[in-house]
């Protein structure tokens, strides 16, 4: 049995991608696959977050892909802030289709995790890949406190 948890956004966050406290703010949401120990989100982004060409702006990418890793956090019930966050722009992505965003951990040491985050289109071609570094810090968030990002 595969279980699976949604990670709507947090009411009383501000975070700009994840935070439902904030207007501005896309209020990101994802599943978390336990049993896989992976987080997807499927997207349709809008104008609104288009760059030049009227593709997606590279730094709302830079957020779906810091996000998503971000989330594996969950995982292991831990708050985790990015540290490093490096971005390979592979092929624009539309504001007028759905994506996909994906993330996973890859390695650990000590207090450094190591996160891959993927942009598919529809079709499941690449469209953009990002690795971070994540390193823990403090003790894990009560509910309704925030959290990683």
């Amino acid at each position: 049995m595969c279980a699976k948890l949604i990670l709507e956004p947090n009411p009383a966050n501000h975070c700009f991608g994840c935070g439902g406290a904030n207007d501005s703010g896309m209020k990101l949401t994802f599943e978390l696959d336990q049993d896989a120990r992976r987080v997807s989100g499927k997207f349709t982004l809008g104008p609104r977050y288009g760059g030049g060409a009227g593709f997606t702006h590279g730094g709302i990418i830079a957020i779906l892909l810091d996000e998503a890793m971000g989330k594996i956090s969950k995982l292991s019930d831990e708050r985790a802030v990015t540290a490093e966050l490096n971005i390979e722009y592979r092929k624009p992505v539309p504001v007028d289709a759905e994506i996909i965003v994906t993330g996973w951990q890859e390695e650990e040491k000590g207090r450094n995790r190591f996160r891959v985050g993927e942009i598919h289109d529809a079709h499941g071609d690449l469209l953009a890949r990002g690795r971070g570094r994540f390193v823990v810090v403090g003790q894990p968030v009560a509910a309704g406190q925030g959290g990683a990002t």
